[in-house]
């Protein structure tokens, strides 16, 4: 089991998410929590492709934080 940082945008009329361990692995959905189904699934396949090429899974590495700053 491993746990990929994925980072989730609202847009205008959309949200989208995507894996910076992924390159290429991203997800749009109408809601927060279908983005979020979205790329659990995107991540499954992406890695799925990765493994039946013969090309190395990229271990995850990158963290997100949220960091407080008055506006």
């Amino acid at each position: 089991m491993s746990e990929y940082t994925v980072i989730i945008e609202q847009g205008d009329t959309s949200w989208g998410a995507w894996v910076p361990d992924l390159p290429g692995c991203v997800a749009v959905g109408e809601s927060r929590e279908e983005v979020e189904q979205l790329i659990r699934e995107a991540i499954d396949e992406h890695v799925e492709s990765l493994r039946e090429s013969g090309e190395p899974v990229p271990e995850p590495a990158s963290a997100a934080t949220a960091v407080e700053v008055p506006v």
